[in-house]
This record gives structure tokens, sequence and C-alpha cells, in this order.
């Protein structure tokens, strides 16, 4: 009989799959370029370029993040049962009480960011404070704490490092065809084996992005799912983030501050449910909130 141990090891099973499949692309497209080019050197200045941009941007990740999303905050005495709820959850699961933050937004939602659990943030919308009871919030809160205790920062800063080379290479491979660069190699005349091998690479090459972007799309859904139970456990009563993510569900609004680099951090889409009507669900950022509530509660 499935438990929420169980969904837990099935969803850290399939991340690390999906993180498995993501690097053989990149190999796969790093090795190609080496050969067309028949150089390494492009490939390195490529990576390196690559891990300055997304490091810098990991380092500074939570003020980015705050910034983007207008988030101020949380005084203590104003709410103090806020306060009260995220350091007693936090000193149940082993982590630093991280810094509070609330966003002046009608839209329920939550987010936890951060590069480590030292500098790690959660934000609340006043949405969020307006519409859930104690044992809901707790859940919320709960979910976005093990999000940080699960260490999906770091795999989320991996994912975007990894996508970021991606396109960084089919960018400059695109570029050069156009402009008439490389395949010193391609001019060489190796056979029909060597033309078949040219025009994988290329196909490679050009889908990897879309690749490489469904992929990370499919492992912010599977931590969704991962930081559910977890959260389920830490309060020992999953009944509580189930309910919170009914009510989060029943708002289609969007957020009045939102975009598609922060939207993979929220606990549930912050676009509203009503714009994922129709969309396939490869490309959404969050499993849908039956499936979830159905993993929680089995109903």
């Amino acid at each position: 009989m499935a438990t929420l141990y169980t969904h837990q090891d099935k969803n850290i099973r399939k991340t690390w799959l999906l993180m498995a499949v993501f690097f053989a692309v990149i190999v796969g497209v790093g090795w190609f370029l080496s050969y067309y080019y028949d150089s390494p050197i492009v490939l390195y200045f490529s990576v390196g370029f690559s891990l300055l941009m997304n490091v810098g941007s990991y380092w500074f990740s939570d003020k980015i993040v705050l910034k983007l999303t207008h988030a101020k905050l949380a005084d203590e005495i104003q709410f103090h049962d806020l306060h009260n709820i995220v350091e007693n959850l936090a000193i149940t699961a082993g982590l630093p009480k991280p810094r509070i933050f609330v966003i002046e937004d009608p839209v329920p939602n939550a987010f936890a960011t951060g590069r480590n659990k030292e500098h790690a943030v959660v934000a609340v919308t006043m949405g969020l404070l307006g519409i859930l009871d104690r044992t809901e919030l707790e859940g919320v809160i709960a979910h976005e704490l093990s999000h940080i205790g699960n260490r999906d920062i770091l795999l989320q800063t991996i994912v975007v490092v990894l996508v970021g080379f991606l396109t960084l290479l089919a960018d400059f491979f695109l570029r050069s065809r156009l402009w008439g660069f490389g395949g010193g190699r391609s001019r060489e005349g190796g056979g029909q084996v060597q033309g078949i091998l040219m025009i994988v690479g290329v196909i490679l090459v050009i889908l990897s992005p879309i690749i490489a972007t469904l992929i990370q799309l499919a492992i912010s859904r599977k931590r969704e799912f991962l930081a559910d139970a977890s959260g389920a456990l830490l309060t020992r009563y999953p009944e509580g983030l189930a309910n919170a993510l009914r009510k989060i569900s029943n708002s289609s609004a969007p957020m009045k501050v939102v975009s598609n680099a922060t939207a993979h951090l929220f606990i549930a889409n912050p676009f509203g449910a009503k714009a994922l009507h129709g969309l396939p669900k490869l490309f959404m950022t969050h499993p849908p909130m039956e499936e979830r509530i159905k993993a929680l509660v089995g109903n």
C-alpha cells in the first residue's frame, strides 16, 4: 500500500533519473560540438561563461527573487503567529529559522528561496494568510521548509546552470552556421555514417534547449510532490496541507507581480489555475492540484 514515505522515495528516484537524462543530453551536445569544430576551446569557454552567470545569480538569488516579487520583511509583532509557526516547524525540521517575508497580494501563494539553509527565505502572500487556518498554514510552511531541507534550492540551481549551458551552446552553433564558420570536419567527406552523425548532431543541438526546458519543468513538478510528502511528514497531518491546496486552487486570478523566472518557486502556479486549462502537462511548472491532494490523502 502506497504511503507518504513511498511517494517521497519514488519522487527522489525519479528526480535523479531526470537529472541523469539531463547530463546525458549535455554530454551528447558537448561531444558533438567538440567534434564539429575540432576544438575543445569553444566548449570550455561556453561552460565557464554559463557557470559564471548562473553562480552569480545563485549567490544573490534571495535578493533577486525578493525584489522581483516586491516582498517585504514580516514584522515580528504584526505577524507574530506566522513567526511562531515558522520557528516551531524549523526547530522540528532541524533547520535554522529562515527570514520571513510577506507579499502584498490577495492571491494565496508562498515560496522559499536562498542559496542554502543558513541563508533561506520563506515568503507568503497576504491572501494566503487571510484564507488559511493555523493547521493549513502549518502545512504550507512545512512544504516550504521541506524545499529548504531537501536542498531543492541547490538542485534548481544546477538545473538552471545546465539549461543555460545548453541554450548558450545551441545559440552559438546556430549563429556560427548562419555566418558560415566552423564545421571543418563536415567538409572532410567521411562518408554516409559521418553525414548521418552530422544530421543527428545538428538536430540534437537545435532541440536540446527545448528538451532541457521540459526536463527542468519535470524536475520542478517532482520536487513539488516531494516537498508535499516531506511537509506532511513534518507536521504529521497531511490533511492540513491538502486543505490548504484546495483553498489555494479555488483562486483563479494571477498574482499582481509574477514572472516566468520565479513561477517555479511558488507552492502553486502564480499565473492562476484557470490559465492552465488545456495546457499540456509537459509545459506545467507545477503538477495538477488534484494529483497533489490525492498523493497526500488518497482522494
